[in-house]
């Protein structure tokens, strides 16, 4: 498939893993690309230096393009910033944070520039500084989101009819059928995070991806919204906070109860009751942990699959 996400990044289909926090290493990054989509590197659990290492390892295991999400709140973004350019790597994804600060430092090094954004204020914004395409996430997401909790059903069309560069839909995207109405809705492509967390690949704690594919409807919330909304799957600590929040807790008693490294306690080290479990609302629909490419794959079969029977069927009014 040609269109405009396939030729800007120079893949095969329109389809990107997203830059996931302690479960998008190298070996994820790398398995997606070789599938024909777009692997990316989630810096937002890496120190510098395990960063330039995945890079390395994922130029070794691919010859096919991979990115680099960085949240642009990172404590040592100069330094990491330094670090993708002597890699040579060739496409970062910003988020959390402002694109005006990197866009052009990276640009005037010939990189593609993706931004994540959860509105259409902030996707104007970000196609104001020159970035090459954006990332619109719905609320059904999981991980960091946005305030306003605009689904991507109504957040994709509204996105694209303020900007003019491609919009890559995610949030609630892990089927055929879910990216055949993304595009539907007028994207150019789909960015996929959940469906890619419970991959063989998926650095992620294996008891964390069982509790994924075990979750039912209902078992995530977004919590935290008086520090940074995320969405989080439902555990003693999840329960800890929304018990927190019902009861008014203030931003100082919530950082309190929330505590350092705890997405690392959950999701990279197995800790499934004090650990913050990041995932999204489509978690309640997989059910299988399985190689990446099978994902991928799977996925675009659907899509064609649904596509052509939306074509051939005849709609009565």
């Amino acid at each position: 498939m040609a269109n405009k996400i396939t030729e800007l990044f120079g893949i095969k289909y329109p389809i990107v893993q997203a830059g996931m926090v302690w479960c998008s290493g190298w070996r994820l990054a790398s398995a997606v690309s070789n599938a024909g989509g777009l692997g990316i590197i989630g810096a937002g659990s890496m120190y510098p230096d395990v960063l330039r290492e995945h890079i390395r390892k994922c130029k070794v295991a691919t010859s096919n393009p991979f990115a680099v999400n960085v949240p642009l709140l990172y404590p040592n973004i100069d330094e990491i910033m330094q670090i993708i350019v002597e890699e040579g790597v060739q496409i970062v994804f910003t988020s959390a944070g402002n694109p005006a600060i990197w866009t052009g430092f990276l640009k005037d090094r010939g990189i593609i520039v993706v931004h994540v954004i959860a509105n259409t204020k902030f996707a104007s914004k970000a196609e104001g500084c020159g970035v090459d395409a954006i990332v619109a996430e719905g609320f059904e997401a999981g991980g960091h989101n946005g305030r306003e909790e605009t689904t991507t059903m109504c957040l994709i069309p509204m996105v694209c009819n303020v900007v003019k560069i491609p919009v890559i839909a995610a949030g609630g995207i892990g089927s055929g059928s879910a990216m055949l109405a993304a595009f539907a809705l007028g994207a150019d492509g789909v960015q996929i995070g959940s469906a890619f967390a419970v991959a063989e690949e998926s650095s992620a704690h294996p008891q964390f991806k069982d509790k994924i594919i075990n979750a039912n409807e209902g078992d995530t919330k977004l919590s935290m919204k008086k520090l940074v909304p995320v969405r989080l799957l439902r555990n003693e600590f999840a329960d800890r906070i929304a018990e927190a929040e019902s009861e008014g807790a203030d931003t100082e008693r919530l950082t309190k109860i929330l505590g350092r490294a705890r997405a690392k306690l959950g999701m990279f080290e197995g800790n499934m009751e004090q650990g913050e479990l990041e995932i999204g609302q489509v978690s309640a629909m997989l059910n299988e942990i399985k190689p990446a490419s099978q994902i991928l794959n799977k996925i675009w079969e659907e899509f064609l699959r649904e596509k052509d029977r939306l074509c051939n069927s005849t709609i009565s009014i």
